[in-house]
């Protein structure tokens, strides 16, 4: 499959060179790819504006600050996103400090980013995933107590088992929790994974689930 990245900031630019590890041709875009011109000279990773990345690929990974996902989104081009399965990394941060440690988000709790995002863009097949942990661990993370789990969600079935053999392959546990509207519940994992980073200084984990 063909991996386009919308997002040419550090998560971007990590799930690029993850999917390049594994094999996917990829490519990064950017409304200026002019940015990452030193990136792509020093991974091999094509970089072209959102809409020509988006046209291109297969699966398309939005990779973008939560506030600027819209944007992106309509940079990249309706067209270009048709029936494309989108992994949406972003969370609904706030332009706004956090509170004792708890990041502030633009969302309530009876929706979420993804599902508006998937309102005003229906063509394009959304899962939520990677959004839950830091991007140093995003791709085959190494913990002692074995392989991390990765929630995911969306409304196609399909799409979220290809994000599901991504998440295995980037040496993840996926927990598929089913539609779209799981997303209230995964996106706000985020908070609580910052909490000990903005309290404690401690970015090294990740969550874990012990099925019996």
């Amino acid at each position: 499959m063909n991996i386009g990245i919308i997002g040419s900031a550090v998560v971007g630019q990590t799930l690029a060179k993850g999917f390049q590890k594994h094999g996917y041709p990829v490519r990064i875009g950017s409304r200026t790819p002019d940015k990452l011109k030193d990136f792509s000279a020093a991974s091999g990773i094509d970089a072209g504006t959102s809409g020509d990345v988006a046209a291109w690929a297969e699966v398309i990974v939005l990779a973008v600050k939560g506030t600027q996902a819209v944007s992106a989104l309509e940079h990249a081009g309706s067209d270009n996103l048709r029936r494309k399965i989108i992994i949406d990394t972003t969370n609904p941060i706030a332009d706004a400090p956090p509170v004792d440690g708890v990041l502030q988000y633009f969302t309530g709790p009876n929706t979420s980013l993804m599902e508006q995002l998937q309102t005003q863009f229906p063509n394009p097949r959304f899962v939520k995933a990677f959004n839950s942990v830091g991007n140093a661990r995003m791709v085959n993370p190494a913990f002692a107590g074995g392989k991390p789990t990765m929630f995911f969600c969306g409304n196609d079935a399909e799409a979220r088992a290809t994000v599901a053999r991504i998440l295995e392959q980037f040496g993840w546990e996926p927990a598929d929790m089913g539609k779209a509207a799981a997303a209230r519940a995964i996106e706000p994992l985020c908070q609580l994974w910052c909490i000990p980073g903005f309290l404690q200084n401690r970015w090294t984990h990740a969550f874990k689930v012990l099925w019996e």
